[in-house]
């Protein structure tokens, strides 16, 4: 009976309107990818990569050919086996949207199933880095769906979510703007291993899981302060105090290894398909100010201007810039650009709590360097259907937006999303410079570490000189829950909810 279900409510950092992981890179739509989708690797608390839907996996003599093998057992939601058919084509529609797939894939030279378990990926020049691409964490991940759903055209959203990962979405339930219901998959079989991180087993301990949609934050702690509900995602950090206050909740750093925040140009409309213009917005910049706003308690933020993360391999600081503006640079900068004076749109997420209160002081900033800006204040389910749009921004589309995302998914200049610069193929903002992707596919092919390092300093070099985009610094995501009901929330860079199990 419905009744004596065990069921997890908890607030999502957003409310959820796309349901296709692969069509786009919105966080919400991948913490919904790994609910009901499994991938072939996964990447453990080591940040090692370990097989999950993969059984095995060999790689021949001259590194060339990966031959990988499903586990036994595995089912899609409607019953029917998992095949080597359904990974290549999932494998396929992800590499045309993915900045990493698109890598990948261009190294690509032949997918074939062997059998119905087994299949191998055949490249045209070793690529030292296949299974961290199958493996990656973040947007867009490379989950595995049905053969006949991922031969939906990639520039389509898919309609059917048949998955095989640990939960079933219940789309007859769902209701935009209200909750989304997940279900325990019966037919799920876990690894046999711990869970670490996105590897191991993944053990659903719950019957049901609803995301409800609660957009004022207030009354979200409110609701799991009166044990109406069970676990909040990301509060804001002005209301920790009110939830460290209450006996019963706890504060929990889930994702102890941070994210990173940035700014995005339109790169195909004016005046930001001019790089003067994209330099002045960037020299007008003040991270600490930003941050502040946004993260409010200084221990969840840090100042950063390394567009691959501070303290990486990767991680080039460039000084002053986006820490302490330089308004006298940034006017002239502005003037050089043409700039006619026509406000800027600058896309605001209200309801989203890791950059909702960046626009309002960016348009401050960017005000003093002689910029004028339009902030559009809309819902992140909003933004998200906005950015994929190129017309001028009179015509619905946009000129400037803010996201995040954890920095494990953009430490390496070869293969994240934002560094591309591959044009029409590009992430939202659509920067087109021939320059980067050169120099990405030098960094790529590159078996020196030394020599793989100064490319990766040239493309950090390029990154900022053309305003790519800016990296307006890095945070760490603390969610709240009722520790007198919750236990096993596992610690990594997505919400888990396999592992949790409730008390009573």
């Amino acid at each position: 009976m419905a009744a004596a279900q065990t069921t997890l409510r908890m607030v999502s950092h957003a409310d959820i309107k796309i349901l296709d992981p692969i069509w786009t890179t919105a966080n919400i739509s991948r913490n919904h990818g790994y609910m009901i989708y499994d991938v072939l690797f996964a990447t453990d608390a080591d940040f090692k990569i370990q097989p999950q839907m993969a059984e095995k996996y060999t790689v021949s003599d001259d590194k060339l050919t990966y031959t990988i093998t499903l586990r036994d057992g595995l089912e899609w939601h409607d019953g029917k086996p998992v095949t080597s058919e359904d990974c290549i084509a999932s494998i396929k529609r992800w590499g045309a949207r993915d900045g990493y797939g698109q890598v990948l894939m261009k190294a690509m030279a032949d997918m074939k199933a062997v059998d119905d378990k087994t299949f191998t990926l055949t490249l045209k020049e070793p690529f030292g880095l296949v299974l961290e691409a199958l493996g990656k964490v973040g947007s867009s991940v490379p989950f595995m769906m049905p053969k006949r759903v991922a031969d939906t055209d990639p520039n389509k959203q898919i309609e059917d979510y048949t998955g095989s990962g640990p939960f079933i979405f219940k789309k007859d339930e769902w209701k935009a703007g209200e909750r989304v219901v997940y279900v325990k998959n019966t037919r799920y079989k876990p690894r046999a291993e711990p869970p670490s991180m996105l590897a191991g087993g993944k053990v659903v301990k719950v019957d049901r899981v609803e995301w409800l949609a609660i957009p004022d934050p207030s009354t979200a702690a409110n609701a799991l302060i009166a044990g109406e509900i069970d676990l909040i995602e990301t509060p804001p950090p002005d209301l920790f105090p009110l939830l460290r206050a209450n006996k019963n909740v706890a504060l929990y750093g889930w994702n102890a290894i941070g994210s990173q925040a940035l700014m995005r140009f339109n790169h195909l409309q004016p005046p930001f398909n001019n790089p003067k213009a994209r330099q002045a917005a960037i020299y007008a910049l003040a991270q600490e100010d930003l941050l502040r706003a946004q993260y409010g308690e200084p221990e969840i933020y840090k100042v950063c201007n390394a567009p691959f993360i501070c303290g990486t391999m990767y991680g080039k600081e460039y000084g002053d810039l986006v820490i302490k503006p330089n308004l006298e640079k940034a006017r002239a900068l502005l003037k050089e650009s043409g700039y006619d004076g026509t406000p800027i749109t600058m896309l605001h997420q209200t309801d989203l709590a890791s950059s909702n209160q960046f626009p309002p002081v960016a348009k401050q900033q960017l005000e003093r360097a002689g910029f004028k800006v339009d902030v559009l204040a809309m819902d992140w389910q909003s933004v998200i259907s906005r950015r994929a749009r190129k017309e001028p921004p009179a015509q619905g589309g946009w000129n400037i937006f803010f996201t995040t995302n954890i920095t494990i998914d953009v430490d390496n200049p070869g293969t994240s999303n934002f560094a591309a610069a591959t044009c029409e193929k590009a992430w939202f903002g659509w920067p087109c410079d021939p320059e980067i992707e050169k120099l990405r596919s030098a960094f790529l092919k590159e078996g020196d570490p030394a020599r793989r390092k100064e490319i990766g300093f040239a493309i950090s070099d390029r990154v900022m000189e053309q305003g790519v985009y800016v990296p307006i610094g890095q945070y760490k995501a603390f969610g709240a829950y009722r520790k007198d009901r919750l236990e096993g929330w596992l610690p990594g860079p997505v919400a888990m909810t396999w592992n949790i199990s409730k008390k009573n």
